[in-house]
């Protein structure tokens, strides 16, 4: 309570100091909006600057300023000016990095600012992903599965089966298949890359498939640990990829996805599992006559599922302009407004009617592949756990690097994620 005073006192002194904080006394009583976008790649930036910019044709009263932000820094910024009462009124941010803004009181609940229209064509398990309590704190808007890049002549060459998402591979059959795969591409190369030096999100939203949840929620609310055999299914598989069958490459542990692309490029790694957004590098970056193809990533006793964090909006607490942010959110967007954007961000909509758009249901890009995933993608398991940005830095990543790596085995994993964990999320659920 202590914070949420003091940031609104701050909040009313900046509106005193400045006259137009929110911005109406300069203008002739025109709304001033500050949203800060996150977009970065160009076509996504476009998109965002275009509908910002026909929307202040169109509203002469309430105009929004366009604020570019960093995915890079976003939290502390934001936590930053949240505490300072200089938030933006509308804030691009990313699901699994709202819990502590909503149960902080930083982010409005949009559950009586949102419109029928937008509550509707996006589906309950996406609403998932930003509902904390009893209050929605973010429109889901953007989402992006993890996907196998494949090397279209690799594959096709060697007569392994080419799954689809009616007729995936199971766990069981990639790891078959990669083993066999390496075996036949030759020293020096591998079947699959895993790129994991972010590997926690990786472990966690691919592990849905095989039943794995990790966090479990008790009836009062506490979240504890626990770490069941089909957790250990996806960890396992590329554990053994790794240290057993030698079908995956050791050296891309550490590495982002882009660092993983030259090696597929040059026929070393045969796949490589990446978010779908990463096909707009591939199409920029890949040498002329490269052909790869998207295939689904493997299933497990759930099917496709698989866990996503959407990109969201949301409306500051502090904004005065609560009503008119959401307008501007109703029309940013409207299901034309949201294939472009998901367009210009190579992901998919959440949106049931912008997914339903023939753009994105095409063979090329592998557009078609993603599309058919949508309907399996879940919330992550750790969206709305208290706790999970420590819990995952401190104590998951290091765990996760060092069991792909060889360096611990099973069991010291789970006393890692568990004991440790459970440790860390306590100390965020006192009463």
């Amino acid at each position: 309570m202590r914070v949420r005073m003091f940031t609104s006192a701050a909040a009313a002194l900046a509106l005193l100091l400045t006259g137009c904080a929110a911005g109406d006394d300069a203008d002739g009583g025109t709304i001033r909006l500050r949203f800060q976008s996150l977009a970065w790649q160009q076509e996504s930036v476009d998109a965002n600057k275009e509908l910002v910019k026909e929307w202040n044709a169109a509203h002469p009263d309430i105009q929004v300023d366009y604020v570019q932000g960093s995915w890079d820094s976003v939290h502390d910024q934001l936590l930053t000016s949240f505490e300072g009462g200089e938030a933006p009124d509308i804030i691009h941010d990313a699901s699994d990095d709202l819990a502590d803004f909503a149960y902080g009181g930083y982010l409005a609940d949009l559950t009586g600012l949102l419109p029928a229209r937008l509550k509707s064509d996006i589906p309950a398990r996406s609403w998932e992903t930003t509902t904390f309590g009893d209050g929605i704190y973010g429109v889901p808007f953007l989402q992006e599965p993890r996907m196998i890049m494949a090397n279209k002549k690799i594959l096709e060459s060697s007569g392994v089966r080419i799954p689809t998402p009616e007729k995936p591979w199971s766990w069981e059959e990639f790891r078959q298949i990669t083993k066999d795969l390496t075996t036949t591409m030759g020293k020096g190369r591998y079947a699959v890359a895993w790129p994991l030096k972010e590997p926690v999100s990786v472990s966690l939203n691919l592990g849905l498939s095989a039943g794995g949840q990790l966090f479990h929620r008790a009836p009062d609310g506490k979240v504890t640990i626990r770490f069941t055999e089909e957790d250990g299914v996806v960890p396992g598989t590329i554990h053994d990829q790794v240290n057993g069958d030698l079908s995956a490459s050791r050296s891309t542990l550490g590495t982002g996805g882009s660092d993983a692309l030259p090696g597929f490029f040059g026929g070393k790694y045969a796949m490589v599992p990446l978010g779908f957004s990463y096909r707009q590098q591939i199409t920029q970056q890949a040498p002329k006559g490269f052909e790869w193809i998207v295939l689904p990533a493997p299933a497990g006793k759930n099917g496709l599922a698989q866990g996503v964090s959407p990109q969201t909006l949301s409306i500051a607490e502090d904004s005065p302009y609560k009503k008119e942010a959401a307008q501007f959110l109703d029309f940013f967007l409207q299901p034309a407004n949201m294939v472009r954007l998901a367009r210009g961000d190579w992901m998919l909509p959440t949106g049931t009617a912008a997914l339903a758009d023939p753009s994105l249901h095409t063979a090329k890009d592998g557009w078609a592949t993603g599309a058919a995933v949508a309907e399996q993608l879940r919330s992550a398991p750790a969206q709305s756990v208290r706790g999970y940005p420590e819990w995952k830095d401190k104590v998951a990543t290091p765990a996760y690097q060092e069991y792909y790596s060889g360096a611990i085995d099973t069991e010291e994993l789970r006393k890692r994620l568990v004991e440790d964990g459970n440790l860390v999320l306590a100390r965020y659920q006192r009463n």
